[in-house]
């Protein structure tokens, strides 16, 4: 009897290790999973951050271009003073909202549309367009207006990675225990804003 009772906890005391097994492999593979989506929105979030870094370096060389694009536009005594008056000020507006993406990214549009006055109305005047440092600014200006396209578009692209994690399963619980939320694309809030200002560099 003792006998058989040695062979009954010989045979079960094995099954119970094995449980244990699966059950600490089980945890293993949850905590697992855990940490690897939590890692990866961390770094898909800073992947974002740093997308919109480079958009706003972009809107910040763009920015830096109009105090000499206004210096060069004032000394035309006609030259549409309210024009210069309100993307002045609207620089000055987009430098306060550092920090605030979507306050700025809707300024950033506001200016684009003033700049795309300023270079229509510049044509107005041959004497100007036909000077060195206007042409310089305009190649400049040409250039930012390229590189903000890109920055914009990577930036979305980015966007779209982290906003896709944290939608499919099973990162998207991750993201509601650790609080990731979803991110807004960049978007043309202003009518036309889409369109970067034409920039005519013609000499005449």
């Amino acid at each position: 009897m003792a006998k058989q009772n040695q062979v009954t906890q010989a045979k079960g005391f094995p099954k119970k290790w094995i449980a244990l097994g699966v059950i600490v492999l089980i945890i293993l593979i949850f905590v697992a999973t855990i940490w690897g989506s939590y890692n990866n929105l961390v770094s898909l979030s800073q992947g974002a951050d740093n997308a919109w870094a480079n958009v706003e370096t972009q809107y910040q060389r763009r920015v830096d271009l109009i105090p000499n694009l206004v210096n060069v536009a004032q000394n035309y005594a006609q030259f549409e003073k309210s024009t210069l008056t309100q993307v002045t000020a609207l620089r000055t507006q987009w430098m306060s909202q550092q920090g605030n993406p979507e306050a700025q990214t809707q300024t950033a549009n506001q200016i684009e549309q003033a700049l795309g006055k300023i270079i229509l109305t510049y044509e107005n005047y041959p004497t100007l367009t036909a000077g060195t440092q206007f042409t310089s600014l305009m190649d400049n200006l040409a250039e930012t207006e390229n590189m903000v396209m890109v920055a914009r578009t990577r930036y979305n692209a980015a966007i779209q990675a982290y906003n896709t994690a944290t939608m499919v399963f099973p990162s998207n619980v991750i993201a509601g225990w650790f609080g990731f939320q979803k991110r807004t694309y960049f978007n043309e809030t202003t009518p036309g804003a889409q369109n970067a200002p034409v920039v005519n560099i013609t000499i005449s």
